[in-house]
């Protein structure tokens, strides 16, 4: 039975962009340990945590996830904008950003 944890492993490093995120640019940063997959497009961010967490361990997640966007786009993230398609899910979220000259 080996082949379901290296399944599950496989999976876990998979991040594929929302349709809306199609073409987008990715990049991938680690933070406290996390890895997270960025796709940014424009004045958007999608973010994917990337491995499984313990529900204790997923605390962190939201704000990481503002500070992942922010390093990798180098753009700031608008206050109180990140939102997740499943309420309380800390695998993906959508923000909106500022960017320079934009």
């Amino acid at each position: 039975m080996r082949v379901i944890p290296m399944l599950v492993l496989f999976l876990s490093a998979c991040a594929s962009p929302a349709p809306q995120f199609l073409g987008a640019t990715r990049h991938d940063i680690t933070l406290d340990g996390i890895r997270f997959a960025v796709f940014h497009d424009g004045p958007q961010a999608e973010v994917i945590r990337l491995g499984y967490l313990t529900r204790r361990e997923r605390a962190p997640v939201p704000a990481l996830m503002v500070i992942a966007a922010e390093r990798t786009t180098g753009c700031t993230a608008i206050p109180n904008s990140l939102r997740s398609r499943i309420p309380g899910d800390t695998g993906e979220a959508r923000l909106s950003l500022r960017c320079p000259g934009g």
